[in-house]
Order: C-alpha cells, then structure tokens, then sequence
C-alpha cells in the first residue's frame, strides 16, 4: 500500500531506510503521456518486502514498480521501466530499450519510471575473539564494510554484537562475507553457524588440513555438503604475513578481491545485456 501521510516526505523517509539494515528501491517518475495520476519526479521508496512509500501513480504502475524492484535488488542494477495500456504493447521491451510492463488500468496513460537499488555496504562477520578477529574487525570497518564481531571479542568501536546462537538475526546475506577466526575456541561451534549462513563467501583462519577435518565432521553431523563447499581455509592471499594484522590485511584482501570480482561480473553482465 502506498504512503499517503500528510506530512510524508519522500527523502526524510528514504534516510530513514538508509539507518536499517535492508535494501530498498527508489523508484522516479520520468515521463508520463496521456491521462495519469502519476506526475514527473514524483518519487517513492519500495522495501525489501514490497511496501510503497510514496506516490508513483494507480494500482497498475504499483504492481509494474514492485516487479521491477524486485530485479533491481536481484542484480543491484537500476532498472528503467515503461508502463503502458496492453492494447499499445507489442512487445515487452520498446525499440528505445525501455522494458515494458503492460497496464490494465482505465486511464489509458503511459509511464516511464527510473527504478534505482540502494544496498548498503557488504557486512563483514566474524566469529571470535582472537587479536587476528579484533585486527580484522578494526581494518574492516576502516575498508567500509558493516562489521559484525562476536559478543566476547574485546575491541572497542560500535560493532554489531552476535554469538553463535543468535546469528541468524543478522539477517546475513549473498553478499556479505563470513569469517571464522575462533582459533581453537569453539572451532566445531563456529565454523557450523558460519557455514548455515547464507553468505557466498566463508573462511576461516586455519591450517586446510584442520579446517577439512573439522568440515568433514559436520558434514557427518548433517551440514549440507554444499554448503561446507564454500569453505575457503586458509582465509586471506598468501602475502607471507606473521602477526595478527598482517593476517588481517591479507584476509581483507582476499574479500576485497571477492568483492570487486563480482562487481566487475555484473558490470560486464549489464553490459551484455545492453
């Protein structure tokens, strides 16, 4: 349903989104021809679960707009977008390129809406309370990420707490990276709450032979194999580091490398498409 509040204000209210911790959309009237309540630059914010936070137009342009922030929050690329009366659609997608939603509304009109994602940072999650977790929390957050570090670690700084029972209140995602740097303080614990995550990327600071023993166990214990398949131990680029930061530093690395690899993948997938 959309926002009609009296004192609603579209950019107070996308800031607001921007403090949570769930990705939204913000959807801009372009253009519109013909008869339509929507307006040019009107704007609206949809959330994660398909709320519309402003006014975008009739119930035809909502379901078109939520369609298409679903994709947007899918592939993290803006999306822009035509609705238009389903007697006027020949094909899905206009010769300008502008993907094509039909509409069955009785005004008749035609809009053209510019559908932009808004993620925030990638969070970075790490089990343990080791000086090579704390220096990994510190560098983290210095490289803009959204740290999250076990309940015991003893760093000071305004990080998000967990252990390893309430983790999945995270709210963890593809996107985010995982770490397992425990270091001989509940590893099996660990390492089992990291791997039920749903983030592509987990490692743990481990020698591979302990970390594949440790793997097989769980996977004896019920672990999805295909999630313990995620697995990458051990965690960071092999930079020939010796203390905590050092290590930290080639853990960071490697998860920068991770990050812009897929960034650069999607870029090249957009342009593809295009």
């Amino acid at each position: 349903m959309e926002s009609k509040l009296a004192n609603f204000d579209i950019f107070d209210t996308i800031e607001q989104l921007r403090q949570t911790g769930d990705a939204f959309c913000v959807a801009t009237v372009l253009r519109t021809a013909d008869a339509t309540s929507a307006k040019a630059g009107g704007k609206a914010a949809i959330t994660k679960d398909g709320r519309i936070l402003g006014h975008l137009g009739g119930a035809c342009v909502q379901r078109a707009v939520r369609a298409s922030a679903q994709q947007a929050l899918a592939n993290g690329s803006p999306q822009m977008i035509r609705v238009k009366p389903s007697d006027k659609v020949v094909n899905m997608v206009d010769p300008d390129g502008m993907q094509t939603y039909t509409s069955g509304c009785p005004s008749g009109g035609t809009v053209d809406l510019l559908v932009e994602p808004y993620k925030h940072a990638p969070r970075l999650v790490i089990f343990g309370e080791s000086l090579i977790a704390t220096a990994l929390a510190a560098h983290g957050a210095l490289s803009g990420f959204r740290v999250c570090i076990s309940e015991s670690a003893e760093i000071d700084g305004e990080f998000q707490r967990f252990t390893a029972d309430t983790i999945e209140q995270l709210g963890i995602e593809v996107q985010d990276f995982v770490v397992v740097a425990s270091q001989g303080r509940g590893d099996a614990d660990a390492l089992k709450a990291a791997l039920q995550t749903d983030a592509a990327r987990v490692s743990m600071v481990a020698s591979r032979r302990k970390a594949e023993t440790l793997t097989a166990k769980l996977v004896s214990q019920g672990v999805d194999p295909a999630r313990a398949a995620r697995l990458k131990s051990p965690a960071g680029l092999d930079i020939h580091a010796i203390d905590p930061h050092e290590i930290a530093v080639s853990i960071l690395a490697e998860i920068v490398l991770w990050r812009n690899t897929n960034k650069t993948r999607d870029t090249s997938d957009d342009e593809k498409r295009a």
